[in-house]
């Protein structure tokens, strides 16, 4: 009798485990795991400085990128996405959901180690208690509520795999501070794909380690690229083995093909060092994706390929005007795909206005979390524009107000104002005709919404606290506290091959935007 009871409570807890979860794993008829969840898993893959026109579905006589095409195929592609004009406020923007002004993002830390940048803001270099020029310390505060922390409360794995790119200091401004489990891949701007190095710590000249996982040095070897695919396959496959039943959130956001370029392991016997850097991307993404196939989760993983910021060069963004760091379609228009097998059409194209902001909110509610939080999210929910059709709530995106390097700009409706230029984006997506003169009520109009905007803007964060030593041998402050010898050794190798000086007003990085424009020279390092 015990026996029998024992075997019915058994049986009906199965019963309740299987409604929620599966009792027992579903198999797919080629052994792989069905998922039982229906919140998907997400898998949000990032690229960094990537043009409009160099992937192949933007552009037909682009032949580099046949594995994001045919993600493309699979899924739909978004014709009027927006970012922001550099990379850090496009990734503080998808962490928070919030406009990069109001968590100051649209400042990246590096800035305030910048001369040319601090000065925009009236401040000069500081000096640390050592009498060492050095940065002010910013990142996201950890009082934002991030995509990952939501997530992450109801009940999803939590990964970050590639740049970061909202502060490489203090604990609380780095990934596992602000809500992800695993860490893997940098934290800052620009490394060397190959040794790993960030090759200019404003403002200071010589190279410092970035390179962790879980928030520690780790000491490998190979092409950043092909190890941050490496590291999202193998998070797959330990998922399938050790969590199979729980829902993932893996954000990949690639260094690739930011500067600088320098040694690629293949493809340059037939490409520039930058379609080599693309084809490589490509490949990533191309096995990120059959992983995710081949380890059974397809059936209900949502993917998106998007980029954080326009190319260094107007022609690679082309047809739109600008570059990476302005307020033109060049900088801020970017290439973007979404799959969701069985729930996105394939093939599909939505010219709905969107804007990084809005995947914040549309994947939070698709894992099932809640949008009421204390500090309002930007983004909107476009969970039905995504899979419905339906049109976008949408009808402005706010790129930047006064207080920033660059120039207040705003979209409203078809119209976008960028500085004192008025385009209509609709008719002019090129932006080559300035109907400013012609249409000064709504130039007055739009400036006057952008500035009543602007005053949302918090005041300036703290920024008392300065970086020391202020050429530390990694990223990470309680990391350089305990450096191991490795990261000495490997980190003196490099500043030996480096310059010892530099002519005046030189710079290893570029200066800050003049008049909502900047020059970018070599590969935009």
């Amino acid at each position: 009798m015990r026996v029998k009871n024992i075997s019915l409570l058994s049986i009906s807890f199965c019963l309740i485990f299987l409604l929620h979860v599966g009792c027992d794993t579903p198999k797919t008829e080629d052994g792989g795991i069905k998922s039982v969840e229906t919140r998907p898993n997400i898998v949000f893959i990032l690229a960094d400085d990537l043009g409009w026109n160099e992937v192949g579905f933007n552009n037909k006589n682009n032949k580099l990128t046949p594995n994001i095409d045919q993600l493309r195929d699979e899924g739909v592609s978004l014709t009027q996405f927006y970012v922001h004009a550099v990379c850090a406020p496009s990734r503080a923007a998808f962490l928070t959901g919030r406009y990069p002004f109001r968590t100051w993002a649209d400042w990246r830390s590096e800035d305030f180690g910048k001369p040319s940048y601090l000065a925009k803001l009236g401040l000069e270099l500081s000096k640390n208690s050592d009498g060492e020029e050095t940065r002010r310390i910013h990142g996201l505060a950890p009082e934002e509520r991030t995509i990952a922390e939501a997530l992450k409360e109801r009940g999803y794995f939590t990964s970050i795999s590639g740049k970061w790119g909202c502060g490489e200091w203090l604990p609380g401004h780095l990934p596992m501070g602000q809500g992800f489990m695993h860490q893997y891949g940098h934290y800052a701007w620009g490394i060397d794909y190959n040794n790993y190095t960030i090759p200019h710590n404003a403002p200071a000249r010589f190279a410092v380690y970035d390179w962790h996982r879980n928030q520690e040095p780790l000491n490998e070897q190979g092409y950043s690229t092909d190890l941050i695919a490496n590291e999202v396959v193998h998070l797959l496959a330990n998922h399938r083995k050790e969590h199979v039943n729980k829902p993932f959130f893996f954000y990949v956001p690639f260094n690739a093909v930011h500067g600088p370029l320098e040694e690629i392991p293949r493809y340059t016997d037939t490409h520039e060092k930058r379609y080599a850097a693309i084809k490589c991307l490509d490949d990533a993404v191309g096995r990120i994706l059959s992983a995710i196939d081949q380890y059974g989760f397809d059936d209900n993983t949502l993917v998106v390929f998007t980029n954080d910021n326009g190319a260094i060069r107007d022609n690679m963004n082309a047809p739109y005007r600008g570059t990476k760091n302005t307020n033109y379609e060049g900088g801020v228009r970017v290439p973007c795909v979404v799959k969701w097998k069985n729930r996105i059409p394939d093939g599909s194209t939505n010219n709905e206005l969107m804007h990084i902001t809005d995947f914040y909110s549309t994947l939070i509610k698709l894992g099932g979390a809640s949008l009421e939080q204390e500090r309002k999210p930007d983004g909107i929910d476009m969970t039905s524009v995504l899979l419905e059709g339906a049109k976008s709530k949408r009808d402005e995106i706010v790129f930047e107000v006064s207080g920033s390097v660059r120039l207040p700009s705003i979209r409203k409706g078809n119209y976008k104002l960028t500085g004192d230029e008025l385009y209509n984006i609709v008719e002019d997506p090129a932006e080559q005709k300035n109907i400013a003169t012609d249409n000064p009520e709504l130039v007055e109009k739009l400036k006057k919404r952008v500035t009543s905007v602007g005053n949302e803007r918090p005041p300036m964060p703290d920024m008392s606290l300065l970086m020391t030593p202020a050429l530390p041998w990694v990223y990470g402050q309680e990391e350089n506290a305990h450096a191991p010898d490795w990261v000495k050794e490997a980190i003196t190798k490099v500043r030996e091959t480096q310059p010892k000086e530099w002519k005046k007003g030189e710079t290893p990085w570029p200066q800050a935007p003049k008049d909502g424009k900047i020059t970018y020279t070599g590969d935009g390092r």
